[in-house]
């Protein structure tokens, strides 16, 4: 087994689909949501309201900060599904090209990368989850089996005087660190 996708154990009775390519030359795997999800919109009176504050060099508490921050922040949409690759592969999480352009959804890191050492890893067995952010003026209702990104499996280089520190992944979504 050189790559490719399974279902995570929690899963395996719900139904879930492997990720797939939609057409023949298609590069990508188009990736579902496990579950129905409420991605809600960036444009709540919190996130506003320090926005108005801030272009009229207004004072802001750090509450009303805060709410605003967290109107921002992305969440984390559940795949259900894991991917194995080779140890000089990598599967890049992308946005499909209706996401952002049809229904406002963004990956807002520009694109995600799963390392080989993330499958089966401890913390949450390898499920790959995709961090979204809907700038959309209505919440976005994503039903389970939405395509919501495309993964693509590419091989990567390290330089001749690679400086790994050789240590093993003990957790799973962002564990080697910020």
């Amino acid at each position: 087994m050189k790559r490719g996708f399974e279902v995570v154990s929690k899963y395996k009775n719900d139904g879930i689909n492997l990720p797939y390519r939609s057409t023949k030359q298609a590069a990508g795997y188009d990736i579902e949501a496990s579950s129905d999800f409420v991605l809600p919109s960036i444009w709540k009176l919190g996130f506003l309201k320090v926005l108005w504050a801030l272009k009229h060099q207004q004072d802001v508490s750090e509450e009303d900060m805060q709410k605003a921050k967290d109107v921002l922040r992305p969440l984390l949409v559940p795949t259900g599904i894991k991917a194995y690759m080779q140890p000089d592969e990598m599967l890049v999480i992308a946005n499909r090209s209706s996401g952002p352009l049809k229904r406002g959804m963004v990956l807002p890191n520009g694109i995600g990368i799963v390392d080989a050492d993330y499958y089966n890893n401890e913390s949450n067995e390898g499920e790959l989850f995709v961090q979204m952010t809907n700038f959309g003026l209505l919440d976005r209702k994503i039903k389970k089996g939405d395509r919501i990104a495309q993964g693509i499996f590419v091989p990567f280089l390290t330089t001749d005087d690679d400086a790994n520190k050789g240590t093993t992944r003990i957790g799973g979504f962002g564990s080697s660190g910020e």
